[in-house]
């Protein structure tokens, strides 16, 4: 058994707190991480907020890399000292999508089996991970091994949000050489959409955001052309900028109807709308005529994850940030320590950062 610090959500909306908590030795299928970073990410302020279920007291963080610390009894797939990146889909090998080739579908993703407790309570990992801890317990599929010249700031990152963007541009969009794309929304899954679309060879990359910071970040990543959304009409703009048809995909990393329903309109005619934005539960689909859906042909997709296997794709975009071919670093806004979450949910509440990264 381990004590060591973690950040903990106690009760719906209440300020985080670093409580000293207790980690398990690794049992079968588990793998106990020490973590050395972990980002600062919406989903765990919506876990806080009691947005996600109500299965308080939390441990929050789940965008980490670290150092494998020791493995249970029949693990293979990383052993102790091993660089991992953190991920929340380990993929079964077993379920019908698995056993049809579409692991990056996996419908019965595993998690510890073990629970970390504070004072007897067992808490809730978020995304079954809990990396805003000194040490973590994870199932063994849970901890990719990639590259350890890579930072672990940066690589981490890779974890959700980065790969959720990249992979809804790359996988779910399946944005090729010469696509036009619009990205609606750029904090850090927007630009990372935009990253993984210049990486394809996308030729235009319109960024549309309400805020002119953001645009600006839009830009360092590969955006071609910018929209301000609180000016101009985004659909008008996005038009106007692909001779007036509409962009082949269309990515929306807002999670909002109306901006899906810019989005939507915005595309060329058989063109392709991705949704990897996270909406609230009381949200609900755009109202669209069915005569455009049908008209326009085409197709709507969400994307969960980016459709990614990390144990594919977390190796390669390691290799391509140390390449310099993608910006891993440009990511990080700031890193900050274990006790500095609460304040993080804030500047991240106010657009001030596109990651702030808990350097442990």
């Amino acid at each position: 058994m381990h004590e060591v610090r973690g950040v903990v959500a106690k009760g719906r909306g209440e300020p985080v707190s670093v409580e000293t908590i207790v980690v398990p030795d690794p049992g079968p299928g588990e793998t106990l991480v020490r973590v050395q970073a972990c980002g600062v990410c919406h989903t765990d302020l919506h876990y806080r907020e009691g947005a996600i279920n109500d299965d308080f007291p939390f441990l929050l963080g789940h965008e980490a890399a670290g150092v494998v610390e020791a493995v249970g009894p029949d693990v293979t797939e990383v052993e102790p000292g091993d660089f991992v990146v953190l991920n929340w889909r380990a993929v079964c090998g077993t379920c019908r999508s698995c056993r049809r080739g579409r692991p990056w579908y996996c419908f019965s993703t595993f998690n510890a089996t073990q629970k970390m407790t504070l004072d007897g309570v067992p808490l809730s990992p978020a995304l079954g991970i809990g990396a805003f801890a000194e040490k973590t317990l994870v199932a063994a599929g849970q901890a990719t091994r990639v590259d350890p010249a890579a930072r672990p700031e940066a690589a981490g990152l890779l974890g959700c949000g980065v790969m959720a963007g990249y992979g809804a541009a790359v996988h779910t969009g399946e944005v090729t050489r010469g696509d036009t794309v619009a990205v609606f929304g750029c904090g850090g899954v927007g630009d990372a959409a935009i990253a993984g679309a210049r990486l394809a060879g996308a030729r235009t990359i319109i960024a549309v955001d309400l805020d002119p910071t953001k645009l600006e970040w839009a830009t360092r990543f590969g955006a071609t052309h910018t929209v301000d959304a609180s000016t101009q009409d985004p659909v008008e703009a996005v038009r106007a900028l692909t001779e007036g048809n509409g962009a082949d995909v269309c990515i929306e990393a807002v999670g909002h109807p109306e901006v899906l329903r810019q989005a939507f309109f915005a595309r060329d005619l058989a063109g392709t709308v991705v949704q990897v934005g996270v909406p609230n539960p009381e949200m609900t689909f755009p109202d669209i005529p069915m005569i455009e859906f049908f008209g326009r042909g085409g197709a709507l997709k969400p994307s969960w994850y980016g459709d990614c296997l990390p144990s594919r794709d977390f190796p390669l975009l390691v290799d391509l940030y140390l390449q310099g071919r993608f910006d891993l670093e440009g990511f990080v806004s700031e890193t900050i320590p274990l006790d500095g979450v609460e304040e993080a949910f804030h500047r991240m509440e106010r657009g001030e950062v596109l990651r702030s990264v808990v350097v442990l």
